[in-house]
């Protein structure tokens, strides 16, 4: 039986992200839910509005990197590993216009990658990991995501 996921705080999350981040910040973006499998971040339409009154392609990908970052960033600490993790590379394929609020939910690539990860940061001082993303709009997917992100040691 596998355990349950360990839960995150949304509130402080948010408010970290808000405080240091200020894109977060200026998209408005809130943070649903956070657990050691997932973590969804969500965004008003109004201040990420494109000419065509749509969501601007750039607000997307940021939403997207943000909740992969933000469940990246939420295990290394819960785990006690400091470091400084930034993203690497990136890919996002639009599927459908976003025409109000959207969210992004963000997982591990592959759930078995976590440990390895850990283990060539903690060896190494470096480590890489895939995170994937779904857009979510009004109940259908918009756009995916796939991120590399790269961890270093603290210090």
């Amino acid at each position: 039986m596998k355990a349950p996921a360990r839960n995150y705080d949304v509130a402080a999350l948010r408010r970290y992200l808000r405080g240091h981040i200020p894109l977060a910040a200026a998209m408005d973006i809130d943070v649903v839910a956070a657990d050691e499998r997932a973590v969804r971040i969500a965004a008003p339409l109004a201040p990420n509005i494109n000419l065509h009154e749509t969501a601007f392609g750039g607000s997307v990908v940021s939403l997207a990197i943000l909740a992969s970052w933000s469940l990246l960033h939420l295990r290394l600490q819960a785990d006690g590993i400091g470091n400084r993790l930034v993203i690497q590379r990136n890919v996002i394929t639009y599927e459908r216009p976003i025409a109000g609020a959207f969210s992004a939910l963000a997982s591990l690539a592959t759930g078995e990658a976590w440990k390895p990860f850990v283990q060539l940061l903690q060896r190494r001082g470096k480590a890489r990991i895939a995170v994937h993303a779904k857009l979510e709009y009004d109940g259908a997917i918009a756009a995916r995501f796939e991120g590399e992100f790269v961890a270093l040691s603290a210090g």
